[in-house]
């Protein structure tokens, strides 16, 4: 497997052409080496599925990329979910 640079832009960019999601924030928490993100992620792909079910669909998504850093953890949320949180508090990773 061909290493390549995993970049917020890159993650951003699969999650929403895999999992077609509507908004996604990733955040480089590694200080710019690309090797810790942390992301939410809104995607209709999650409506009804449990926690576990939504994380492991991420996680498929992303196997390569997750192969080749160090530490991962996302916030799976349907859009209405997303809605909700919006208008209850301000998003965790800022925009």
């Amino acid at each position: 497997m061909a290493t390549t640079q995993i970049t917020e832009a890159s993650i951003r960019e699969a999650l929403i052409e895999r999992l077609k999601a509507s908004h996604v924030e990733v955040q480089d928490q590694s200080g710019g080496c690309g090797q810790a993100f942390t992301a939410v992620i809104v995607s209709t792909e999650f409506a009804g599925k449990p926690s576990l079910r939504r994380h492991r669909l991420v996680n498929a998504a992303l196997k390569d990329e997750i192969a080749q850093i160090h530490a991962w953890s996302a916030r799976c949320l349907t859009p209405e979910e997303w809605e909700r949180e919006k208008l209850s508090s301000e998003p965790r990773l800022g925009s």
